[in-house]
């Protein structure tokens, strides 16, 4: 839903309101944001201004979010998380999402994942699958993920990939969909909605077909 009256006049961000979030919605919603920022900085449609937030609100949650996890009252820790939010929000509207949130919207739909930990469990697993198609800036994302600069981008990439599985594993995150109660049978009709989703997948760096995301599915089982 979309409407004039859905947006705010001023927005403040204040990150003492965060500091009585449970550590499950803090992680949650941390790594939705971080999310954010990697799918707007590794987009088709990517921008250099966009890409400047982008890059910051991805180093400011990798390096505190597991703290703010972890020690909720820490505001030295909330506050960049909370920035660093805010920067994912400001991708959304001139680059926006692509697969992850794509794959992850059935999740959520049909088996009522919070939405956070969907795109957490699915993050790596797309971050891999689209390597390939961009792997200078997959192995950027990688670098403000506080990972070592190689001479050869695919590896500093893959750098990146195992950040992200760590952050998430620190956070408490369930990394795999049985967790939640999601089986083998469910791949087919889940990727069949999430293949739908192309407002979202024609933002991807690498095209996804509907088996590319039974296989991005059943690895994440």
């Amino acid at each position: 839903m979309v409407s004039p009256f859905l947006g705010p006049d001023a927005t403040l961000v204040d990150p003492v309101l965060t500091v009585s979030m449970p550590p499950a919605v803090t992680a949650g919603t941390g790594l939705d944001a971080l999310t954010h920022c990697i799918e707007a900085y590794t987009n088709r449609f990517a921008h250099p201004l966009v890409d400047a937030y982008a890059l910051e609100g991805i180093r400011r949650i990798g390096r505190n979010l597991r703290r703010a996890v972890t020690h909720g009252d820490d505001l030295d820790a909330r506050e960049p998380v909370a920035l660093g939010s805010m920067y994912g929000g400001l991708c959304l509207g001139p680059v926006n999402t692509a697969a992850v949130h794509a794959l992850a919207y059935p999740l959520g739909g049909e088996f009522h994942v919070p939405h956070g930990f969907s795109n957490a469990v699915l993050l790596p697993h797309v971050m891999d699958f689209n390597m390939a198609a961009a792997p200078e800036r997959y192995a950027d994302v990688a670098v403000a993920l506080g990972a070592e600069r190689s001479d050869d981008a695919t590896e500093t990439a893959c750098r990146g990939v195992r950040r992200v599985l760590d952050l998430a594993r620190e956070c408490g995150a369930p990394m795999h969909l049985a967790h939640w109660g999601i089986h083998a049978d469910a791949v087919p009709r889940i990727a069949e909605a999430a293949i739908k989703v192309q407002r979202l997948l024609k933002n991807n760096p690498r095209e996804m077909t509907l088996a590319d995301a039974q296989r991005i599915y059943a690895s994440a089982l």
